[in-house]
């Protein structure tokens, strides 16, 4: 699907539709330790059906992420500082689609969530990576995801998306240039 055929889908599905709502605290190099400043590398992987054991509701996650990953026409993907595989920071759901990269689901790790979070940049690191994707798939770095009304102002100033109709918003290639060359450059 395109942009303007996912913003007449979502629109008719809009009951049964997930919504981003996640604050993008900061944009930072990496992610960065709230108390000390300092930064970790990161890589990005995909979720193996190992990781499903510790992203669950019973360890505080907000989402099925195993139905997520059940869901076959979504690649779901984590966020580890490197070198430290096996604690999660992050994780994203996204798809393919006809001209674009759609971002279904986002979420921070519990430690990572709140006034007493453990790192900063988790979401930013996450959309960052969805925008790289877009660009090795041939999409010029396009991302489109459907947000909460009350944060449509937020993710217009911290991820430069734009809002395009209804509570669809996409990053285009320039914004998703700024995110990639914030986060992955070498």
């Amino acid at each position: 699907m395109g942009i303007l055929t996912d913003f007449l889908y979502l629109y008719m599905m809009k009951d049964k539709l997930q919504y981003i709502d996640i604050e993008i605290d900061k944009l930072t190099r990496s992610i960065e330790n709230r108390t000390t400043g300092d930064n970790f590398q990161t890589d990005v992987l995909l979720l193996d059906s190992n990781d499903l054991k510790s992203i669950t509701k019973s360890h505080s996650w907000l989402f099925d992420w195993k139905a997520e990953f059940r869901n076959a026409d979504r690649d779901v993907y984590k966020l580890v500082i490197r070198n430290n595989l096996t604690i999660i920071q992050g994780v994203i759901s996204i798809t393919e689609r006809e001209d674009h990269v759609y971002m279904h689901l986002i979420e921070s790790a519990p430690f990572n969530r709140g006034k007493d979070k453990v790192y900063l940049g988790v979401p930013g690191n996450l959309v960052a990576f969805a925008c790289k994707l877009s660009f090795h798939r041939g999409f010029e770095g396009y991302l489109s995801f459907r947000s909460k009304s009350t944060l449509l102002d937020h993710y217009e100033k911290t991820l430069g998306a734009q809002h395009i109709g209804g509570q669809i918003m996409v990053i285009n290639t320039m914004s998703a240039l700024k995110l990639i060359d914030k986060y992955f450059k070498e």
